[in-house]
């Protein structure tokens, strides 16, 4: 299985910022756990699969990973490596003491979706959220260790965590057979975590969201992931926004709102003023005489709050001429009357025109 970040998710490492989360969300939805129950394959490559599109859709982390994160990914996850650090010291005499700290494991980042109405979704809300998650036991504070005891300095690896083999000018590295690469081990596990220091828990969250968020936004909670072990850094939690659809409004991709407003014919004709829709209440608008359907009339500044406080979007007013499902003797009788004092007007025969003199100049060609 692939361990460069870019080869999880398929991309490029030049890829742009919105291919590399389209590809993260792609992938999410196939190797999510509640679609793939009891697949361990598949729930390890959700693991992986996340823990990319934290780095690379991190631009700091991204610059990092870049610069020589491939490196660490090499040695820290393939079981064994050519440590660099050895290469120095065995060139220039310098060794890591006993009890030197190793590097510790940061815990996994997690998923989560939230349900939100489209009037949250434009005002923003607090939400709460319970998340299954490996948390710090409590019967030991982490420590893996029985209450009373504690981890004790790894008599293999001295508390370096790594076994080392020297093979001429290299020396190789591998973690330590005994600790696992803790550089300390437990005599006495807790009898509720086992040793790990992490029992599974649930954890309740109340998580703010800002306004303006789309379907499927993505926000980072820092440090409510999963703990890491022994104390180590804890992971991000993500919350993914899923906002119901609006019968009133439509999100438009440009970050403005889309409504569809019926005016009659008469309005069309004549012009009038209407009553419409804005989030927060209602304003009137002007529909110019002769308004022919599909018009669409703009109020700035009334749509949803724009992202990074560039204020509010607009509401776009799509004008639609609403046609009467029947019509009665006396609008009948009015709308033959009036179809007779426009009969001078014939709307298609500049159309008609058109066609017939094409079809002379195709004749004349052949």
């Amino acid at each position: 299985m692939p361990h460069d970040h870019y080869e999880v998710l398929g991309v490029d490492r030049k890829a742009p910022a919105e291919k590399i989360k389209r590809a993260y969300r792609k992938l999410a939805r196939e190797y999510h756990p509640d679609r793939n129950p009891g697949d361990d394959g598949a729930e390890e490559r959700f693991k992986e699969v996340q823990q990319a599109y934290d780095t690379l859709s991190d631009a700091e982390k991204r610059r990092e990973y870049d610069a020589g994160g491939r490196f660490a990914d090499f040695g820290g996850r393939a079981g064994g490596f050519a440590d660099f650090g050895d290469i120095f010291s065995t060139v220039f005499g310098r060794r890591d003491g006993p009890g030197a700290p190793h590097e510790q494991v940061r815990g996994r980042d997690l998923e989560t979706e939230v349900h939100l109405s489209f009037e949250q979704a434009m005002d923003g809300a607090e939400i709460a959220v319970t998340v299954p998650k490996q948390a710090t036991c409590k019967t030991c504070s982490g420590t893996g260790a029985r209450p009373g005891t504690g981890p004790k300095t790894c008599p293999r690896c001295a508390g370096r965590g790594i076994d080392s083999q020297s093979q001429g000018f290299f020396s190789i590295s591998q973690p330590c057979s005994a600790c696992g690469g803790a550089g300390s081990v437990i005599e006495s596990p807790c009898g509720s975590c086992g040793g790990s220091g992490l029992t599974p828990q649930r954890k309740r969250y109340r998580v703010r969201v800002p306004a303006g968020v789309n379907d499927g936004s993505r926000i980072r909670v820092a440090g409510k992931g999963e703990d890491g072990s022994r104390g180590s850094t804890p992971g991000d939690l993500y919350v993914i926004t899923r906002v119901a659809a609006s019968p009133v409004f439509r999100r438009r991709d440009d970050g403005n709102l889309e409504v569809v407003v019926p005016i009659t014919i008469a309005e069309a004709i004549k012009g009038a003023t209407v009553e419409v829709p804005t989030l927060n209440s209602t304003k009137r608008i002007r529909v110019p005489a002769r308004t022919r359907h599909g018009t669409v009339q703009r109020l700035r500044g009334e749509g949803p709050p724009r992202t990074g406080g560039r204020g509010r979007g607009d509401i776009l007013y799509r004008l639609e001429i609403e046609m009467p499902s029947e019509l009665s003797r006396a609008q009948r009788k009015a709308l033959d009357a009036f179809a007779e004092s426009i009969n001078d007007h014939d709307p298609r025969a500049r159309l008609l025109r058109e066609a017939s003199a094409r079809s002379a100049t195709v004749a004349g060609e052949g």
